[in-house]
């Protein structure tokens, strides 16, 4: 059974106070450096009173990474459920995903680097969603090649490249930076596809 946690209209203000606060501790000191102890004196509160919100890291862990995994699915089966050149969809798949890490920038940091520390049974259906995640930007890659769009590549290596290359951006994005997350998005497209695309496309 996955972890979770029930909330009421009067906690979840609280909750949301506590998760964000607890993002931000994990993303500075790492999610096994990060106490409950820890948590309860950055939100001014006892560490009992704290377990009647979360009743542990592992909580605030599987939340965050599973709240993050659907939204990155969701994005990307709305672009494969409707008929765009490959061009389009990867752009589509691209801006999602940068919409999403970069939205919450500490839940984006906890779910790229600190799912490995999920429980056992969180973590292999937290790989299968990423496994799922990986064959929706394959079908976009297979697209491509069978419309004489992209090079035919390896498409295993190309999608974990191009993971890789979006995941990074939890590493140097600002709210306050220079560029918005659209036009990291364009320019990350713009990247990814000059390595894909066909010479006279």
């Amino acid at each position: 059974m996955l972890v979770s946690v029930k909330s009421t209209p009067k906690t979840s203000a609280r909750k949301a106070q506590i998760m964000g606060v607890s993002l931000e501790l994990m993303r500075k000191l790492g999610y096994q450096g990060t106490s409950m102890r820890d948590i309860a004196s950055a939100v001014k509160m006892e560490a009992a009173s704290l377990y009647n919100h979360i009743s542990g890291k592992e909580v605030i862990l599987s939340e965050t990474c599973f709240q993050m995994a659907e939204r990155l699915l969701q994005g990307l089966a709305e672009v494969n459920d409707i008929y765009f050149n490959p061009t389009e969809k990867l752009s589509l798949a691209v801006k999602n995903h940068v919409k999403v890490l970069t939205e919450y920038t500490h839940a984006g940091w906890v779910f790229v680097h600190e799912w490995r520390h999920l429980s056992e049974e969180n973590r292999l259906h937290f790989v299968a969603l990423r496994d799922d995640y990986e064959k929706g930007f394959t079908t976009i890659l297979k697209q491509g090649e069978d419309e004489g769009v992209f090079q035919d590549v390896n498409n295993k290596f190309a999608v974990l490249t191009i993971l890789a290359t979006l995941n990074w951006v939890v590493e140097w994005y600002k709210p306050q930076g220079d560029m918005t997350p659209e036009q990291i998005a364009e320019k990350l497209t713009e990247f990814i596809l000059s390595g894909l695309k066909k010479e006279n496309n």
